[in-house]
């Protein structure tokens, strides 16, 4: 898999920002290890793999180590490899991962989760430079990157006795904290479109936009698993859902429930005597929304942002509602 480019850490927020530049100091130094915190979906390995590929170690191999989805009976061998004979089933020498990414980097992520055992066996290959494979008597030199990361607060698991302390402070050299996309402000939108192109190229039909009401929710919403929710989200809406609008009808109810629990435009003309009455309700606020928005413009000269800052809206939700209001041509 092609390592991406650091602009594909995409966002305009002031700490995805310093994110960025952090990582652009962080590449080419001589650090031998870095610890990453973030919440699940974050884009910790996005973090990690940026590293590598803006490092002078991008040539070489980058090894990606879920601490938590390999058994701990078979993690020591993934990693160290193992000799011919050295445990029952070992018909053969084998190269471990790090061995495999001597020059390069190895990512270990949730390395909360690594067995006390082999805890310190990486503690003392960061410590020594070296390792033997399981079985082995004669010790291999390997010259790699460690890039570790967690969603635990290590310390915490250090002061509960869960993690190592030597080897927490060994990784704690350099550290890197993601923030949640909750705290991220107008980057949502960023991100979606991002996703929504990505997707329409991906999977062809018309390319979608947000629609204003799916705009005033998206940030009010907390988004638990973070930036991967938010583009599996996007993902089943082009792969499921017609048209060019994502809608409030195309969200989980999960989202809906946290949010906003009115029932929607088509819960409430779910009957044909209230059909009536919730088409002209709908009508009317079409009508005081487009008088609300041309009030705006005349009101700052046509002056886009400003109308947009009056309103109360992003330049994104405006142009949308705009858009969908017919006063503005999808461009």
């Amino acid at each position: 898999m092609t390592n991406p480019p650091a602009h594909l850490l995409i966002g305009e927020h002031p700490s995805i920002v310093a994110l960025r530049q952090l990582v652009e100091r962080i590449a080419p130094s001589k650090a031998g290890t870095v610890l990453i915190y973030g919440e699940t979906g974050t884009g910790k390995g996005l973090v990690a793999r940026m590293i590598h590929q803006l490092s002078q170690r991008a040539g070489k191999p980058f090894m990606d180590i879920n601490c938590a989805a390999i058994p701990a009976e078979l993690l020591e061998s993934e990693l160290f490899g193992h000799e011919r004979g050295a445990f029952t089933g070992a018909v053969g020498k084998k190269e471990g991962l790090i061995e495999t990414a001597n020059g390069g980097t190895v990512f270990l992520d949730e390395v909360r989760e690594l067995h006390p055992v082999m805890q310190a066996k990486i503690l003392t290959v960061l410590d020594t430079k070296r390792f033997r494979r399981v079985g082995a008597v004669t010790p291999i030199n390997v010259d790699v990157r460690f890039i570790a990361a967690t969603n635990k607060i290590l310390l915490q698991e250090v002061n509960a006795g869960k993690f190592r302390d030597d080897l927490y402070y060994r990784l704690q050299v350099i550290s890197v904290n993601i923030p949640p996309l909750r705290e991220r402000g107008d980057d949502i939108f960023l991100l979606a479109d991002s996703f929504l192109q990505k997707y329409h190229l991906m999977y062809g039909g018309p390319r979608k936009r947000l629609d204003p009401e799916v705009e005033a929710i998206f940030p009010a919403y907390r988004w638990p698993g973070n930036v991967r929710e938010l583009e599996n989200l996007i993902e089943r809406i082009c792969l499921l859902e017609q048209g060019k609008w994502v809608q409030r009808a195309h969200l989980p109810a999960r989202i809906l429930r946290e949010v906003d629990p009115a029932p929607t435009a088509q819960e409430t003309a779910s009957s044909p005597t209230d059909a009536g009455t919730a088409c002209g309700y709908h009508e009317a606020t079409r009508e005081y929304q487009r008088s609300l928005i041309e009030n705006a413009l005349r009101g700052s000269d046509q002056n886009f942002g400003v109308a947009a800052t009056r309103l109360g809206l992003s330049r994104h939700a405006l142009r949308h509602q705009m858009i969908k209001l017919g006063l503005r041509s999808d461009e």
